[in-house]
């Protein structure tokens, strides 16, 4: 296997090819649920049912499993989709003829249990359909923005964050804190350093957790060195990374940012990173910039030249 590589092919076809334990973290967005139609026959997201669309991406990420390392990780970048849009039959807007962003009609024009309007739940469905396969399900991150996409509703918030699933393949697996940690608020160290009563709720153990809080432990004002007050803190669950423009013929680009936060975090350097559903290669991208190599799988080929104009890749 040669890493640094760009595989023109079904993304469980490719897989299969693959060496066991041989990729160190995969990072992917596979195409939405009934979002988009790229016009080929293999593609995913154009399934009947949700059912056939969570099936497909179950067998793709269980081939994927195989081929990760028992110490790798796997984050997977997933929305949701709506039900009962309705087919626009012959309908075409004047404005967008062959539709907009590659928009073809809606799929989801009945779900199993759902009703129109409802959200079928597509990022759970997803998420437990792979625990159910063996990936431990390790954090649910909500990569919020703070440009989405504008939406015409009236009836409800408009969207503006994504999950992205850690999953493991094994219990203990290599994260890198440190390399993801944010900055502590100047409030944090304030709190380090002022008093702390014995008779506060907080001094004593919290039910049903069985221990005190280390900040919280009963002290006089000054306790803290502030030499070992702490400037960093463990990254959380909600991350703010804004969407940026691509000028090239892709229309879901992730940002660096993102794929470069979840590499940092679970790659080591030197490593290699697997993207299945490549794109226009962002993940290589990412990789590449952090000391990484990369593969990436991608079924269509304007798309893999999209990502070698990138990247520098080159084809098997």
């Amino acid at each position: 296997m040669t890493a640094d590589t760009i595989i023109n092919r079904d993304a469980l076809c490719a897989l299969r090819e693959l060496p066991a334990e041989s990729v160190h973290c995969a990072v992917t967005s596979p195409p939405y649920y009934a979002l988009r139609d790229y016009g080929l026959d293999a593609q995913i997201g154009r399934e009947d049912t949700p059912e056939q669309y969570i099936e497909r991406l179950t067998a793709v990420f269980h081939e994927l499993k195989r081929v990760l390392r028992s110490d790798g990780t796997f984050w997977l970048n997933i929305s949701d989709t709506y039900c009962g849009t309705g087919s626009k039959g012959s309908y075409t807007d004047p404005k967008y003829p062959k539709g907009r962003n590659g928009q073809g009609f809606s799929l989801a024009r009945t779900a199993a249990g759902c009703k129109h309007k409802d959200m079928i739940g597509i990022p759970w469905l997803l998420a437990f359909s792979l625990r159910a396969d063996g990936w431990y399900l390790r954090s649910d991150i909500i990569w919020q923005k703070d440009n989405p996409m504008p939406e015409s509703v009236k009836d409800r918030p408009t969207r503006c964050y994504e999950h992205i699933f850690l999953l493991t393949k094994s219990k203990q697996y290599y994260y890198d804190a440190a390399a993801v940690a944010e900055p502590t608020a100047p409030k944090t160290a304030a709190r380090y350093k002022s008093s702390r009563s014995a008779s506060s709720k907080y001094a004593a153990e919290v039910p049903g957790q069985g221990k005190v809080q280390g900040l919280n432990k009963a002290r006089s004002g000054g306790y803290y060195d502030p030499a070992l007050i702490p400037t960093m803190r463990n990254r959380r669950d909600v991350w703010l990374i804004n969407t940026v423009p691509y000028k090239g013929g892709h229309f879901a680009a992730f940002p660096s940012k993102l794929a470069e936060t979840c590499i940092l975090a679970g790659c080591p350097k030197g490593g290699v990173v697997l993207d299945p559903f490549f794109g226009s290669g962002t993940t290589g991208l990412a990789a590449k910039a952090l000391n990484r190599r990369y593969i990436g799988i991608e079924l269509n080929s304007e798309y893999c030249a999209l990502a070698r104009a990138r990247i520098g890749g080159e084809a098997p």
